[in-house]
């Protein structure tokens, strides 16, 4: 990784070596989601809450500039092509490495799916934009997803298959699935070298349940979190936030993660 990657990721990872992104690339696929209504909202409250950098397309960014402050970063989204109108959930390239130093990003984030019947084009994809991006000191950050007889998997061993691949790709940090059973999380990671952020997935109905989750997978080598409607689409979402963030930096208790929320 030369210089320019390097300083790029720190405008990602902070001095622990750990993330909070706040994923908020969810318009682009469903629309204006609650909590996701107002991109400039959704920037100031990440900086409030403390959230290292935002995952986001295009038009988030343009829409959420006035917002940004000094010190979050930016993981553009670049590949994408498919809605909820469609179903069909499938991923293209959208833009490329030159997109996303215009766009002053950080990293560019894909999302390759392994074991898709697609799994060829996604990789074939993804290592042209690694490629791309590496000779412009742009990281990489692979959505790595298995995929198991048609159907996406959360089983350690497929996971540790996407995750591995992933990394081969050249991804400087790869986004992951929570496995099935969090204490798997290590078996999933054990060929991985490369910082992995977990995705919070669907809404939780317990916060508890989700912070729990994220404690124990921090013990076990995750190197942060990459969340969006487990955070904003949470009435306390800044509540939330800080809860995460003080998990991920502070080595916060999951009861003192919980008592940052305001639910009165």
């Amino acid at each position: 990784m030369n210089e320019g990657a390097r300083l790029r990721m720190g405008h990602i990872f902070s001095e622990d070596g750990r993330a909070v992104v706040v994923a908020a690339d969810h318009g682009a696929i469903a629309g204006p989601l609650k909590g996701i209504e107002s991109p400039v909202e959704l920037v100031r409250l990440c900086a409030r809450g403390g959230a290292d950098a935002i995952l986001a397309h295009k038009g988030f960014v343009r829409t959420g500039m006035e917002g940004w402050e000094r010190g979050l970063g930016l993981i553009l989204r670049v590949s994408g092509g498919f809605t909820t109108l469609g179903g069909r959930f499938e991923e293209e390239l959208l833009c490329g490495a030159e997109d996303a130093l215009f766009w002053g990003a950080d990293a560019a984030a894909v999302t390759v799916k392994f074991g898709h019947t697609r799994e060829g084009e996604f990789i074939r994809a993804a290592a042209r934009l690694v490629s791309a991006c590496d000779r412009r000191g742009l990281p990489v950050m692979i959505e790595a997803m298995a995929f198991e007889e048609g159907r996406q998997s959360v089983r350690a061993d497929a996971l540790a298959v996407a995750l591995r691949a992933a990394e081969e790709l050249g991804a400087a940090f790869i986004k992951a699935p929570m496995p099935e059973k969090i204490e798997d999380f290590a078996r999933a990671a054990c060929g991985s070298h490369v910082p992995i952020l977990l995705l919070g997935g669907e809404r939780r109905d317990s916060l508890r349940t989700l912070f729990d989750d994220i404690a124990r997978a921090l013990e076990r080598g995750a190197s942060g979190i990459a969340m969006g409607r487990n955070i904003w689409g949470h009435p306390d979402a800044l509540g939330v936030l800080k809860g995460v963030v003080g998990l991920v930096h502070g080595g916060w208790e999951v009861e003192k993660a919980l008592s940052a929320l305001n639910l009165g």
